[in-house]
């Protein structure tokens, strides 16, 4: 079974300025970081006030929420899922179970694209896939949030996005009116300056309160420092219940064969059932709809024990897509192991991204995000310093629980930091008092043992 993909299935099977003045925009009041009660499916918790109202509120019988342009919606799945296999070339290297929401990443490192130009703006395009200008990418994107939270559906999906910028900085207004307005994404004025660890704690809590909990400690401890100007922020969660729940009494233990020699007995739920089906190329593929039939997770299976690798090195967006397609409703007779992935440490994405061509958004000389601010000195410019991703799923006889957030740390770039050379006089040692001018040596020795005089 392939949890990993998760993320990035969901998105591809819903495809089927300058100003004088510093910017003082209304911060939004701190979220309440205290643990909600667990949405539970066709509910939705408060999220960003311009994408979702509040829980307290009733909810209304609405319409569903039309969805943008197929072929820009198309494009922007297109780009996210390659990107999304792009970078699960380089993270399968590490062994055991993964998770991460090509989504998510996406859609935070597109909000920080939107600000971006020239060489920096054309690396992240090309890495990112993104197609269109930022102003026609951010609208797609904002317009397909709101479509996939519609609230009609029988399943909670929800999407937040936040800025937190540093109270004292001078923001451009254009980029923040632009944010806000694509992406449903208030800056709230935090004091980077002054309290990094309470921002850092403060951010951390925006991310539990969006995500019911499940995504902690995003951005770890010391990892926000008094040079922080922005952080930019994505959440995004999702619940759902099985069209065709798995009954429990059903659920036993089974064998599950890590390799051909190494076995170990998992709960495994059993249900069969007409399900959208194919096998081909080595791999069997399933896919279970979640109510509402809107959404679904496609499992792949290789035919041999062994065979994850050489699926992992063929499989490319376009070819999960072509699978998707060549799909067939079979009866099938589905044992599927109930599984739950939820590391415990944020993936840090930077050198990853670095490897990937976005070269110069993390270089300090070179970075130009100028349209998200434009101080007068190169040393108070924007760059990207980290960026960090964590997510998490769940799988029962019920249906799924996923959850996943990234942040992309903007410090401010500063002077190019200094490689120190590490020189530790542990052991015996010559030296010589010597004129600068004239070269001449006034007094050389030996220390053999400082212990002694």
């Amino acid at each position: 079974m392939r949890p990993v993909l998760l993320a990035s299935l969901l998105s591809s099977s819903l495809c089927a300025v300058a100003c004088d003045d510093p910017v003082s925009p209304d911060p939004v009041s701190p979220s309440n970081t205290s643990a909600p009660e667990r949405a539970t499916a066709g509910s939705v918790a408060a999220s960003s006030p311009a994408l979702v109202a509040s829980s307290s509120a009733p909810t209304p019988s609405t319409p569903p929420v039309p969805a943008p342009p197929a072929d820009a919606v198309g494009k922007l799945s297109q780009g996210s899922n390659a990107f999304g296999f792009d970078l699960y070339d380089r993270l399968k290297k590490k062994p055991g179970n993964q998770i991460f929401s090509p989504f998510s990443i996406t859609t935070a490192l597109t909000m920080t694209w939107g600000g971006a130009k020239g060489e920096t703006a054309d690396q992240m395009k090309t890495v990112l896939h993104l197609q269109g200008t930022p102003a026609e990418v951010m609208s797609t994107s904002g317009k397909l949030a709101l479509s996939l939270e519609d609230k009609s559906r029988p399943i909670t999906f929800r999407i937040a996005n936040q800025l937190f910028g540093e109270k004292t900085y001078k923001f451009e207004q254009a980029y923040l009116d632009q944010t806000k307005t694509a992406y449903g994404a208030p800056m709230e004025l935090v004091d980077f300056i002054r309290g990094p660890e309470a921002a850092r704690v403060r951010i951390n809590g925006w991310v539990e309160s969006e995500t019911e909990q499940r995504i902690k400690d995003l951005i770890p401890k010391d990892s926000i420092k008094e040079d922080m100007r922005l952080v930019l922020v994505n959440a995004i969660y999702f619940l759902g219940d099985w069209e065709s729940p798995f009954e429990k009494d059903r659920t036993r233990s089974a064998a599950f064969f890590k390799t051909e020699k190494d076995k170990v007995d998992v709960p495994t739920m059993h249900q069969a059932g007409s399900f959208n089906y194919a096998k081909q190329d080595g791999v069997t593929a399933l896919e279970l709809p979640y109510k509402g039939g809107d959404m679904s997770m496609v499992i792949l299976l290789p035919e041999k024990v062994g065979g994850l690798e050489a699926v992992e090195k063929s499989l490319d967006a376009k070819k999960l897509g072509d699978l998707v397609q060549g799909m067939k409703k079979e009866r099938v007779n589905a044992a599927i192991p109930k599984f739950e992935v939820a590391p415990a440490e944020s993936l840090s994405l930077g050198e990853t991204l670095i490897e990937m061509g976005m070269k110069t958004a993390f270089d300090r000389k070179k970075a130009d995000f100028t349209s998200i601010a434009n101080p007068p000195s190169l040393d108070d410019r924007l760059v990207i310093g980290k960026v960090f991703h964590k997510a998490f799923v769940k799988v029962d006889e019920k249906g799924t629980e996923a959850a996943a957030a990234t942040a992309v740390l903007m410090p401010k770039a500063g002077s190019a930091p200094v490689q120190l050379i590490d020189f530790k006089a542990e052991h015996p040692f010559l030296f010589f008092i010597r004129d600068a001018k004239s070269g001449l040596v006034l007094f050389m020795g030996r220390v053999a043992d400082p212990s002694k005089t």
